[in-house]
């Protein structure tokens, strides 16, 4: 029997996936012999630090450490193996044997990693995994903490916690985010109005350099250090531990949550809030949050119901004058407020029930249930109410779609937006995050979804910022600028998710780039490239 030959393109892809699967045994298998010889503690069996797709909790460990089921499919490139680091060493292994044996790493401290950049890519690669350095020291004499980048926020908060009511940290408002990026990203929180972003309050860190050397900010220099406060630490090395100033907060807050439909007034109180919130006491924080619900029992009809969410730190008596007098519209009463400690609000803040133990700050992520896409944008003009009416129609529209819409002024007013890479400073009323998501799987649904998305982001184009839109690095996008094909890395990413990112600070984080990662070892699809 004469069997035809495979049609060119199908043989071309069946040799790429041979040559893959060849080339990628035998670089595991290099990297696996090159790693015992570069730890300081060889008693460390490497079968508990190194994991391949031989191992029976490889996938759960890829899985459960991740947020976005588009990035969990049977189709996604999976690495070649997750090193989970339990020491300094085991980080300094991975990259000189990787960098040894032409792998590409992806470091992960989280999970929340929107675009899955810290455990997917398109070439052979390995994940560095940091969940096991979550060590945190606190030193109240001090103010500060030592937190290990594979720490959660949730951790943190919950170990302050345990040794002083009065302080706290500006960080963001999901207990599940790894210390590692969050920070590196920029990292903000409800407390950003008082005392700005994570990255404005760390004073030191420890990296390992593409050498494998460790260093702390007097060994690193001061530009790499600014570098890693806000532009991504995952350009330019591997963190291990950031060293924080604590934030000094009342023994007890207030919060309240305020829900309007738009049949309830809530499109007015919207471009009122507008108005407003970046102009209120710095000691009060209004988040708004814009959701479809259904207007009638059977669900033929929807509406949007926003959510104006609040904390203050202080008392109910000192919220309500302050409430009357600069945002009255809202009708705050004292039946709204809740009065608790500052670690018990990190929960009220990530939506569980008052009342809720702060043991729940330690639960770490579990498999992800949905699939989603996400995008950010800056505002600096009042969006006027007929844009505000359209933005609704638009989400009934769709229905799986949420917005976060986080305001600035205060503390964000005052620090240079060249102080860190971290530009989005003066002249923003609020920053938006908004989100599609789905449940069923297929290009089909997925296509559908990712598609609104992007048409959402072009209808708001007129009502936010502009040369260059800007965009939240730690709401990573790649979506955003467009990549022209014959450009170089630098021109690329420049006109795309370089100015968005970074504005003008760009250029210093790739002149830091260059003279430290000059062979760019540390690169995914929107790092900092060298020149």
């Amino acid at each position: 029997m004469n069997v035809p030959p495979l049609p060119v393109a199908i043989l071309a892809i069946l040799l790429s996936v041979v040559a893959r699967t060849t080339s990628g045994s035998s670089s595991l298998e290099n990297f696996l012999q090159c790693f015992p010889n570069h730890i300081s503690n060889p008693s460390t069996p490497i079968s508990s630090v190194i994991l391949t797709s031989n191992n029976s909790t490889f996938t759960s460990l890829l899985l459960n450490l991740t947020s976005n089921r588009r990035y969990t499919t049977p189709t996604t490139p999976k690495p070649l193996a997750i090193v989970a680091a339990q020491n300094p060493s085991h980080v300094q292994a991975t990259i000189i044997c990787a960098k040894s044996y032409g792998l590409q790493i992806r470091i992960r401290s989280g999970g929340h990693d929107y675009e899955g950049l810290s455990y997917v890519s398109q070439v052979l690669f390995v994940v560095l995994d940091m969940f096991n350095l979550n060590s945190i020291k606190i030193d109240l004499r001090n103010e500060t903490a030592l937190v290990q980048a594979g720490a959660t926020m949730g951790e943190l908060y919950y170990y302050i916690a345990k040794e002083s009511d009065v302080h706290g940290f500006p960080g963001g408002v999901c207990p599940t985010l790894g210390a590692g990026g969050h920070i590196s990203g920029g990292g903000y929180g409800n407390l950003m109005r008082k005392y700005g972003l994570s990255v404005d309050n760390v004073v030191d860190a420890e990296l390992v350099d593409v050498n494998g050397r460790i260093l702390n900010r007097k060994t690193m220099g001061e530009d790499l250090f600014w570098a890693i406060r806000g532009g991504g630490a995952a350009s330019f090395g591997v963190v291990l531990s950031w060293k924080i100033k604590l934030a000094s907060v009342p023994p007890q807050v207030t919060v309240f949550r305020v829900k309007k439909t738009v049949e309830q007034g809530a499109t007015d109180l919207v471009y009122k809030w507008q108005l407003v919130a970046s102009e209120l006491d710095n000691d009060l924080f209004i988040r708004v949050m814009p959701l479809v619900i259904n207007e009638t029992k059977d669900g033929q009809k929807k509406t949007i119901q926003v959510s104006f969410i609040g904390q203050f730190l202080g008392k109910i008596d000192r919220l309500i004058p302050l409430m009357n007098k600069s945002f009255p519209e809202l009708g705050l009463k004292e039946t709204d407020c809740a009065e608790m400690p500052w670690v018990n609000s990190t929960l009220f803040w990530y939506d569980y029930p008052i009342g809720t133990p702060i043991e729940e700050l330690l639960v770490k992520n579990k498999q992800p249930t949905q699939f989603f896409k996400s995008k950010s944008d800056y505002v600096k003009e009042p969006i006027p109410k007929i844009a505000i009416e359209s933005i609704w129609k638009l989400m009934i529209e769709v229905q799986d779609i949420w917005m976060q819409w986080n305001p600035y002024g205060g503390k964000m007013g005052e620090i240079s937006s060249s102080e860190t890479p971290f530009p989005h400073r003066a002249g923003n009323l609020f920053l938006i995050q908004y989100e599609t998501y789905w449940e069923k799987e297929g290009n089909d649904e997925m296509n559908r979804y990712m598609n609104f998305s992007r048409s959402f982001h072009d209808f708001l184009t007129p009502y936010v910022s502009k040369f260059p839109r800007e965009a939240f690095l730690n709401y990573r996008d790649l979506d955003v600028g467009a990549n022209p094909s014959n450009s170089t890395s630098i021109d690329v990413a420049k006109s795309s998710y370089g100015r968005a990112y970074f504005k003008d600070n760009f250029e210093r984080l790739v002149q830091v780039k260059t003279r430290v990662d000059p062979d760019n070892f540390f690169k995914h699809e929107q790092s900092i490239p060298p020149y």
